[in-house]
């Protein structure tokens, strides 16, 4: 029709699109990148165990427990389209406005933070605690991920409380993007940090009068998870100190938690990377496949390109990194990676390098105190230094166990046997495990 407008162009519908609702999804990923950066962070903090708050290691149970934080990440995408859609207010709001930073900081330390103590206070009486807050509270030895394991009922609660500033910039015209963009990743900083295992606030920022009133710590809150009944405060601690539920003890532990305390070592397993996905596998990895057997899924075939990065990245690093650290009993345990996949093990040129790793990771676990060091898989091949036999000659007076992981094979192997069995045939290469197993299965009167 002569008269009809013509179809906006995409600059124009560029123009009109409402930037808010577009940046949405773009914040969840980063939120989401963010999140995972304080996984890795923490985990790989923790595994030294230098500087650990409470000095125990994670629960196997409590790995399993916290295996993501999707349901906070798609549960804020939810509340925010939907505000972007129907409040008013909420709609094209601008980049910046100083009035509603201004409003959305004093909403926050006022009504947040005044209802979130009570509320906190409320989930530790014994009707709710043992209905919703105590499954937080299973994690005793916090990580960054423990900050969203609630509840859906309390998670829900606890977004819409996050809300008011947000809401009421919005219902008064005083709302803007990159004021609710710092005010998401504020929280969400102060979730992650108040929930890692190490302080790292330095001692000399942190005794600045003010301070000790807006903004807590590692310590403080971990507190509260061996306590249970001091520090119910979101992030600014000053409302403990008006209804006096502070710790005397926190300045204390915070100083303490500030110094290196480097335990002597028991035993060290001196591991390597498998194929390329594995590294996801690993606890400073991905935390929702940290628990779970090997497998692999689409999700992580999608990110091939950034796995590629990863083994580029740890082949350049040349040295051993720490992977998980358990304390069982007296027993102080850790799992040594060396930087190397499968496929590094079947290349000549490479086992020259293989073998130096690993004699450093030797030489240092010595250093630390280790009293055995076993090679796990690959790092024991008969190929590449002869059963361990290569290290023994490097160094003869080395004053630690060296074992090459025979003894724990065999026995997987041999106590898998159904009872009943008379007969086993074994079958491949007459390797050294092999043989053990074999001695295992005959004192066993079973033929073999």
């Amino acid at each position: 029709m002569d008269g009809a407008r013509p179809a906006p162009g995409g600059d124009q519908l560029w123009r009109e699109a409402d930037l808010g609702y577009v940046l949405i999804l773009p914040s969840m990923l980063l939120w989401a990148l963010h999140n995972q950066a304080w996984i890795t962070v923490s985990r790989l903090q923790n595994t030294r165990g230098k500087r650990q708050i409470v000095d125990r290691g994670i629960e196997f149970e409590q790995v399993d427990r916290e295996g993501n934080r999707d349901d906070q990440i798609i549960l804020s995408a939810i509340l925010l389209l939907l505000g972007a859609m129907y409040l008013p207010g909420g709609q094209h709001i601008p980049l910046w406005r100083t009035d509603g930073a201004v409003l959305l900081a004093v909403l926050h330390a006022g009504p947040v933070e005044f209802l979130y103590y009570w509320f906190h206070r409320a989930l530790h009486h014994h009707f709710l605690y043992t209905r919703y807050h105590s499954h937080h509270h299973a994690s005793i030895v916090t990580e960054p991920i423990t900050s969203v394991i609630h509840p859906f009922a309390e998670l829900l609660a606890y977004q819409l409380l996050f809300s008011i500033p947000m809401i009421t910039c919005a219902l008064t015209g005083t709302a803007s993007i990159i004021t609710f963009e710092i005010y998401l990743i504020y929280i969400d900083f102060m979730n992650n940090m108040g929930h890692c295992n190490f302080d790292l606030v330095p001692c000399w920022l942190f005794k600045w009068p003010p301070l000790k009133y807006l903004i807590y710590t590692p310590s403080f809150h971990s507190l509260h998870h061996t306590q249970f009944r001091t520090y119910y405060s979101l992030f600014m601690p000053f409302y403990d100190y008006i209804y006096n539920t502070m710790d005397k003890s926190s300045d204390t532990l915070y100083e303490n938690s500030l110094e290196d305390k480097e335990k002597e070592l028991d035993v060290v397993h001196i591991t390597h990377l498998t194929n390329l996905q594995s590294i996801y596998h690993i606890r400073p990895g991905f935390a929702q496949y940290a628990s779970r057997p090997y497998t692999s899924t689409w999700q992580i075939w999608i990110i091939w390109p950034v796995s590629w990065l990863s083994m580029v990245l740890t082949w350049v690093y040349g040295s051993w990194f720490t992977v998980e650290r358990n304390v069982m009993k007296e027993l102080n345990i850790q799992s040594w990676a060396v930087p190397r996949y499968n496929f590094h093990y079947g290349l000549n040129w490479e086992k020259e390098a293989i073998n130096s790793l690993i004699l450093k990771a030797i030489w240092e676990a010595n250093k630390k105190g280790a009293k055995v060091v076993s090679l796990g898989l690959l790092n024991q091949s008969q190929s590449l230094n002869g059963s361990g036999e290569l290290y023994l000659q490097k160094f003869p007076n080395l004053g630690v166990k060296l074992v090459d992981g025979t003894s724990l094979a065999a026995a997987a192997v041999a106590n898998n046997i159904p009872q009943g069995t008379d007969q086993v045939l074994l079958a491949g290469n007459i390797s050294k495990v092999a043989r053990v197993v074999a001695a295992s299965l005959c004192k066993k009167i079973i033929k073999v």
